[in-house]
């Protein structure tokens, strides 16, 4: 494509604005695609037994995915400053469908191990979902859009773990695997046909785009602070979510994914704070959005303490509490670092991103470590470090004002 061609490609995507049903669809897309990633964790004591495996062994399969995920972000993300991003969105979403094929098909562990890491490779579309979002808003409500896509990417990660819990109570844990596969393909088929196209101003060979992923770490500290404290935050979420299932079904009486699923449903409270954050994330200044939505993560994990963690009612409000701080506390910092190069919105996210995952990733593995180790008590400790070390992050930023756009 010439230069006067992708200039008028890109007054053409310009042109396009993003409407309710636009941002219906974005959050949508970024809800099921997120949910693949999910989908294990209240099945992590079925599938230990279902492969004869430890419970700190299959702790694996979601550090996995999330390692996964974070290189998808790295290696796939920033292409959406390059390529077309409709085109980009549906071909990550028709290779999420294969790589769920093998994870339902896995024999053995070692092998749902490798599946799981590839579909986390493939299941980026969240990511390019909500930069797609932030193109096409009107600069003044680009929280609020923002907002909306992720709160759908928040009932996506809390509602799958609802529907693989219940699904796999009577179909087996393979069968939520082979339903995601149908959605993927109807997600893929409906993005096709209704987004608009969304070309790159120029295109940029991929290893300078991949060599300005290292230059945007290095130049920009806002970036390297906001993504350290989501990092944090993140790493919690993952932590609390990875020992769940295993912490309930070794309870007294023990309770199986059921239950561990319908701890998803309680979280969807935490994704009413998505729209509410992202009005305030347009209004008042990060320092103190960021820093009381990681006092509620600490909060969380101190109420989850409470009797060994044996009482469903307080676990359920730790999970409110959880997802709540967590939610607002990413949504803060996307909205800041998206402010910061318009035109590099991908990339910028693909950073963010990376680190994101990474410390979901670390706490997903201290999680199994910590509840083998320590039990539910030393699991919350850990939990509640990594709200600290967030807060401390937070606080050594200077006061600012809002955001200007």
């Amino acid at each position: 494509m010439t230069g006067a061609n992708y200039a008028f490609a890109e007054r053409m995507s310009a042109a396009a604005t993003l409407t309710p049903r636009l941002t219906g669809l974005l959050a949508v897309a970024a809800g099921a695609t997120v949910a693949n990633l999910y989908y294990s964790q209240p099945l992590l004591a079925d599938i230990a037994r279902s492969l004869h495996a430890t419970a700190a062994a299959v702790s694996a399969v979601p550090t996995a995915t999330q390692l996964g995920y974070a290189s998808g972000l790295l290696l796939l993300v920033p292409l959406g400053d390059s390529l077309e991003r409709r085109r980009l969105l549906v071909l990550a979403t028709l290779c999420s469908a294969l790589m769920l094929l093998a994870v339902a098909l896995a024999p053995s562990l070692n092998v749902l191990i490798g599946a799981s890491f590839l579909l986390g490779i493939s299941s980026v579309a969240p990511q390019l979902a909500v930069p797609f979002a932030a193109h096409l808003a009107v600069p003044e409500s680009r929280g609020r859009s923002v907002g909306i896509v992720m709160s759908g990417l928040l009932v996506g990660i809390l509602l799958s773990r609802t529907l693989s819990g219940l699904i796999s109570a009577v179909a087996g844990w393979r069968s939520i695997y082979l339903l995601a596969i149908v959605v993927m393909l109807v997600l893929a088929l409906l993005l096709q046909r209704n987004l608009p196209r969304l070309v790159a101003a120029q295109p940029i060979a991929y290893r300078r785009l991949l060599a300005s992923l290292v230059e945007l770490l290095r130049t920009e500290p806002v970036l390297r602070r906001h993504a350290l404290i989501g990092a944090c935050g993140f790493a919690a979420f993952s932590l609390f979510w990875t020992t769940l299932a295993l912490h309930l079904s070794q309870l007294s009486p023990p309770f199986g994914s059921v239950v561990a699923g319908l701890f998803g449903l309680i979280g969807l409270t935490g994704a009413l704070i998505a729209p509410v954050a992202g009005r305030l994330a347009d209004r008042v200044s990060t320092q103190r959005l960021n820093g009381g939505a990681l006092l509620l993560v600490l909060l969380s994990f101190g109420v989850m303490a409470w009797h060994g963690g044996s009482a469903l009612g307080v676990l359920a409000l730790g999970v409110v509490l959880l997802d709540a701080g967590v939610q607002a506390s990413h949504l803060s910092n996307q909205t800041r670092i998206y402010a910061l190069h318009p035109d590099l919105r991908n990339r910028l996210n693909a950073v963010y991103m990376v680190v994101y995952f990474l410390g979901g990733a670390s706490g997903s593995a201290l999680g199994g470590y910590a509840l083998h180790h320590g039990g539910w008590l030393a699991v919350c400790m850990v939990g509640a470090g990594y709200a600290l070390i967030g807060l401390l992050a937070v606080f050594s930023i200077k006061p600012a004002t809002p955001v200007l756009r």
